[in-house]
């Protein structure tokens, strides 16, 4: 299972306030990542799952923000697929609690 950050930025919208298009990206997650576990972050959000399911889903919340208006859009992915055992979002936080 892979664990991806991600970070859709849209660029050229006249305003610094970009709560509108993250909230149009959240809502299109709900509506294509029903299946894919997610948690909405302050600096970006954290999808698990299977990776071409994700990759998939990204490509189409890429494209919100041109919907919204942007004139250009920059999308920040950053992938954890581990493959020898199983991993996520609560294991990797909790590992790390464990050796505090």
């Amino acid at each position: 299972m892979a664990v991806v950050e991600i970070s859709i930025v849209p660029l050229g919208t006249g305003n610094t306030s970009l709560s509108q298009y993250v909230a149009a990206c959240e809502k299109e997650l709900q509506n294509r990542g029903k299946d894919l576990n997610y948690e909405l972050t302050a600096m970006g959000t954290i999808i698990e799952g299977d990776l071409d399911r994700i990759l998939a889903v990204i490509r189409s919340l890429h494209e919100v923000p041109f919907k919204k208006g942007a004139l250009r859009v920059s999308t920040y992915i950053k992938i954890d697929d581990r493959r020898d055992k199983a991993g996520s979002i609560t294991q990797k936080v909790k590992s790390v609690k464990d050796k505090l």
